[in-house]
Order: C-alpha cells, then sequence, then structure tokens
C-alpha cells in the first residue's frame, strides 16, 4: 500500500469513527473531528477535535479510539482538544442529521445566526419551539425534560403518537 492510500485510509477510519453515545452518527458527522494532519515519515498524526460542550464524558472515549485506529494503521496519534470556536450544532453535516432522525433523535435545527461572534445584549424572540417527532413527523411534541439521556438532548413526547424521543438541542 503506497503512503498516499494508507494516509487516506487512516484518516477515513478516523473520521468514520462512531460517537460512543450515539453510535449511528460518526465523529466527523457530528461535526467535532475538526483536522487529521499526517507526518508519514515520523507515522505520526496529530487529530484535532472540539467537544460538544466542556466536560463532556465521550471525549476521553473518543480520543482512546483515535489512537487504536492510528496504531492499526501503523501510526502514532496525538489528540488536541480545541475548545475555540466553540462546537455548534451548525457543523452536523446533513448525513449526520438524517442519521439521528433515522435513529429516532430529532436533529437539531439551526443554531443562532451568529451567536457564537455575538458580543453584548442578547436579544430575545417570542416564537415557539417546534420539534418534528422522529417516528411520525408531528409537529405537535412537548418538552417533558430539558436534559434528556444526555446534557446534550432534551426528552420530549409526541403528542400524537405518544412515543417520547430525545432531542439533540441546537448550540
Amino acid at each position: 500500500m503506497s503512503a498516499a492510500s494508507t494516509r487516506t485510509a487512516v484518516a477515513e477510519a478516523i473520521s468514520r469513527i462512531p460517537d460512543p453515545e450515539i453510535p449511528v452518527i460518526s465523529i466527523a458527522d457530528l461535526g467535532i473531528l475538526r483536522e487529521v494532519e499526517v507526518d508519514d515519515e515520523a507515522r505520526a498524526l496529530v487529530v484535532t477535535i472540539t467537544p460538544t460542550y466542556s466536560g463532556c464524558p465521550a471525549m476521553e472515549a473518543i480520543s482512546a479510539r483515535i489512537r487504536w485506529e492510528a496504531q492499526a494503521h501503523g501510526y502514532r496519534a496525538d489528540v488536541v482538544t480545541r475548545l475555540s470556536p466553540a462546537w455548534t450544532t451548525d457543523w452536523m453535516t446533513d448525513a449526520g442529521r438524517a442519521a439521528l432522525g433515522r435513529f429516532g433523535i430529532a436533529p437539531p435545527g439551526p443554531a443562532s445566526e451568529g451567536a457564537s461572534e455575538r458580543r453584548g445584549p442578547v436579544p430575545v424572540r417570542l416564537q415557539r419551539h417546534v420539534v418534528a417527532c422522529p417516528h411520525c413527523r408531528s409537529d405537535d411534541t412537548t418538552e417533558i425534560a430539558h436534559f434528556g439521556s444526555t446534557a446534550c438532548k432534551a426528552l420530549r413526547r409526541c403528542n400524537a403518537c405518544l412515543e417520547p424521543f430525545d432531542e439533540f438541542k441546537a448550540i
């Protein structure tokens, strides 16, 4: 296998690593994989990731899996955690959002436009937060708890089909 194909294979293997809390979505589709730098001569990688929120318990498992995938391809990996700019659900891919929906988790809507760059007063808007049920697509849903199975999700119930489901919160 050539150096270029090995480099491509290891980068692709790392991008396909599933999120340990939501295994139907990869770290690339979740938007937390920021960069993979490859040094073929040193057989080393520097992989940069951004947690969905500070203190996310999945980051250590993701880092360990990155190092394991690198080693499986003959590389050593250093994992760098970059906190700035802060992760936003806008970094999720369309494929990742679709995977969440198929898994029964309502994908996030767009995060507030320009929220990460905004300084000063926070505008207040009056609007109803509409979340479609991932099971029957009804917009008639109710938030039961602001925190669901993980801190990045809310627990909701569909008033049409009565099924409970997680909503991945937009941030």
